[in-house]
């Protein structure tokens, strides 16, 4: 049959039209004044999607390329710093952070569980050696959505750095740079963004720039100093991405004509929508609390393999959603609602996931109704909670029409 492929995954994510389009245009050198005006407008959003008067300079690699980048440029071979460990990505901080020569201190945290600031506080105050936190503001491996405005409280006033890996949060759910006390923020292309990968955005406070002039960095490639420094000329230190950087404009309008907040407020709606369809269908939410905007990860009867379901929902719905990894593969689903995807993807998904669970033979009986109860919790979604109640900062406003 001819049926619409519809992306639910995390990462990458479906692009707008105009963002296509966008990618198509034609190629402009990256040091002529073509793309100088381009990248001056870029620059100027992405002060406003981060929320922060600080450069936020653009890089060509993954998001994990940034996380390498914010390590190397912020601390010092021998520097102890505290990573949050509350799933694959938490992981990945300590990673980079052991290879890089850096005292790595874990907290760990129960996958599917936010971290407790109170515990963090507990680390500083054993540890006052500590440089840097390096934590999710959205833990894409399990749904978590953990407390950064609250640990930004704690490094106020203090010479630890914040470093906030927003890879599935910058763009989706509020995460405001400067107004959180965030030190280093970043984000990659394939999520929030709307973008194919191949991008990643990063800024740091002035504190943080302190921090980095006193830094013997020995990455010729990552030099976040020499990539401000360009910044100033609207350019990249080498060559630049250039169709991910029109497509990035074509991203940046996107939020500018609608509202930031208005773009952030349909995620909260398909996180709602989604979480009630799970749960209609009587299968269990993996994270009660603290959850995340972009996905939401559900666990299925031990009965039903994973990736038997995912194949079955690609197969015959041409719905493709993520599994769980490491000790989660085979228990988990994961249900991305980021980037540009709307309600009917997801009575899409619901639906693929319902028939799925039904044809391998295991789970209770879904509510007939769930399709419904789906989409009366898009149309009224209540209100988030936590970090993300009062949403702090309205960095884009819609504009006039």
């Amino acid at each position: 049959m001819h049926i619409k492929p519809r992306l639910l995954t995390p990462g990458p994510t479906p692009l707008p039209e105009e963002v296509r389009l966008a990618l198509a245009q034609d190629m402009v050198h990256h040091r002529k004044t073509d793309f100088k005006k381009i990248m001056a407008e870029v620059q100027e959003g992405l002060g406003l999607l981060f929320a922060t008067e600080q450069p936020v300079l653009p890089l060509a690699c993954s998001g994990t390329g940034a996380m390498q980048a914010a390590l190397s440029n912020l601390f010092q071979t021998g520097e102890t710093v505290l990573v949050v460990e509350g799933g694959k990505f938490g992981q990945r901080w300590s990673n980079i952070a052991s290879r890089l020569g850096l005292a790595v201190e874990r907290l760990a945290v129960p996958w599917g569980q936010a971290v407790d600031p109170a515990a963090v506080s507990e680390k500083l105050d054993s540890n006052p050696s500590i440089a840097g936190i390096l934590v999710q503001a959205s833990e894409t491996s399990t749904g978590v959505l953990h407390p950064v405005h609250q640990l930004g409280r704690l490094t106020k006033d203090s010479n630890t750095l914040l470093v906030v890996d927003g890879i599935s949060a910058v763009g989706i759910s509020p995460c405001p740079m400067d107004a959180w006390g965030i030190d280093c923020l970043l984000t990659g292309s394939q999520k929030g963004l709307m973008l194919p990968p191949g991008l990643a955005l990063i800024s740091l406070s002035q504190a943080a720039w302190d921090k980095a002039r006193q830094v013997h960095n020995p990455n010729m490639y990552f030099d976040l100093l020499l990539e401000l420094d360009k910044s100033r000329s609207q350019q990249t230190a080498y060559t630049s991405p250039v169709n991910l950087i029109f497509g990035l404009k074509a991203c940046l309008d996107i939020f500018r004509r609608h509202g930031l907040d208005q773009i952030q407020d349909k995620y909260w709606r398909l996180t709602q929508m989604t979480r009630r369809g799970v749960e209609a269908i009587g299968l269990k939410l993996f994270v009660d609390w603290q959850y995340t905007w972009g996905l939401t990860s559900l666990e299925l009867p031990q009965e039903i393999d994973a990736g038997k379901l995912l194949e079955l929902a690609e197969s015959e719905y041409r719905v493709t959603m993520a599994g769980g990894q490491d000790q989660l593969k085979g228990r988990l689903i994961r249900i991305g609602h980021m980037g540009y995807v709307d309600f009917a993807d997801i009575l899409a998904g619901l639906y693929a996931l319902e028939r799925g669970v039904t044809k391998l033979g295991g789970g209770p009986a879904a509510r007939p109704d769930y399709l419904e109860q789906a989409m009366q919790a898009f149309e009224d979604p209540g209100h988030p909670e936590g970090d993300c109640e009062n949403q702090l900062e309205r960095p884009f406003v819609a504009e006039d029409t």
